[in-house]
């Protein structure tokens, strides 16, 4: 009935909190660097994902600026991958300001988990001063906490942590569901699988951002400042992996036929540690409270048994959904995240795996992530 108040009208699709000093010093600078971090619905590979929209609003709204983009968003990866890649892919790249986009990927992790891997990657890029901005999409799982009105659980924590380090916001999900509802966007159009948003689905999610953007960068810039450096709060998580950081694999001993790999096939690798000999094993010593492998992933991909500091063997057994093709998947093994604080040492040795799904026993490790 035309008028009716619905739940869903009491939601909030934009918070204005920080506003983004560095970004509008950059754009008077005439040069600007913008980050996005990410799962598959703001990937660039497929060439229409939300943040390209958004994209090219800066270059039309400010043409005296030279604009460049660093991407780092992975399909199918959450935060746990991203606080170990936000040094190498957006710190050190200069980005001025960071679009944070994990809510739906993030969805199915321990709150607890996730509250410590989104703290950590915003404290690291917090350290020194640079802009961000939450983004949230949409996944069925959120559909029906939405119609109620409510918050679905892994945006309000992300919202905790908005608010603590005056982080502004941007729901695209809810404002892309509202346009569904309005009758401007029929459902196929925007989630034709279920998921990912194709070209008409990523556009309204880039017009939510955009509206943010023209009021913060152009019509009511924000006056509070996202603390930075030393002003930063205490953490929300004292257990937070501000403090991850990437092993080196010249400190990894080696037995078997292992071989250290420039991994052209896939372009988020440098680098990869890669055998396919069941029974080859690696051992590394390091100092902190957390462990977390990244492979290449896929179904040839082997599974492998482990041990921290000399214990008890434990078994891999990783599934492989419909959609995985035979590697190209960024995945990450948490082995531990609350071992005490001190050295450890850690013990790998490659088997088969007689799951279902596996069909090789290609072993190749592109990260080893230490939470400190």
């Amino acid at each position: 009935m035309a008028g009716e108040i619905r739940p869903i009208d009491h939601l909030q699709v934009f918070q204005h909190r920080g506003g983004l000093h560095r970004t509008r010093r950059a754009l008077e600078s005439g040069r600007l660097t913008i980050g996005f971090t990410g799962g598959s619905i703001t990937d660039p590979r497929p060439g229409y994902t939300w943040p390209e929209p958004a994209i090219a609003w800066f270059v039309e709204r400010f043409p005296q600026a030279h604009i460049s983009v660093e991407n780092a968003a992975i399909g199918a990866t959450g935060s746990e991958l991203a606080v170990f890649r936000a040094r190498r892919e957006l710190i050190d790249r200069g980005c001025d300001i960071v679009f944070i986009e994990f809510a739906v990927n993030d969805n199915g992790e321990p709150a607890e988990k996730r509250m410590r891997t989104r703290e950590g990657l915003i404290r690291k890029l917090l350290a020194e001063e640079r802009d961000i901005v939450l983004a949230y999409v949409y996944g069925q799982g959120f559909y029906d906490d939405m119609m109620r009105g409510d918050v679905p659980a892994s945006i309000a924590e992300f919202e905790q942590l908005g608010r603590h380090y005056g982080i502004g916001s941007v729901w695209m999900g809810l404002h892309a569901l509202r346009e569904q509802m309005a009758g401007r966007m029929r459902w196929e159009e925007w989630l034709p699988d279920g998921v990912h948003p194709q070209n008409r689905g990523s556009l309204s999610y880039a017009q939510s951002v955009i509206a943010f953007l023209e009021r913060e960068l152009i019509a009511q810039p924000g006056t509070a400042v996202i603390p930075a450096g030393d002003k930063l709060p205490p953490p929300l998580n004292p257990r937070n992996w501000e403090h991850a950081r990437v092993l080196p694999f010249s400190e990894v001993k080696l037995t078997g036929p292992w071989t250290l790999r420039r991994w052209h096939r896939v372009g988020w690798y440098d680098q990869v540690l890669s055998t396919a000999a069941v029974g080859a094993k690696l051992s590394f010593a390091f100092t902190g409270r957390g462990l977390s492998l990244g492979f290449d992933f896929g179904r040839t991909s082997s599974e492998f048994r482990w041990r921290l500091d000399g214990g008890e063997w434990q078994l891999s057994k990783r599934d492989r959904p419909f959609w995985v093709g035979p590697d190209g998947w960024f995945r990450v093994t948490s082995i531990a995240d609350d071992l005490p604080a001190g050295e450890h040492s850690f013990e790998l040795e490659v088997i088969h795996g007689n799951a279902e799904g596996c069909e090789g026993t290609n072993c190749n490790i592109g990260m080893i992530g230490v939470v400190g």
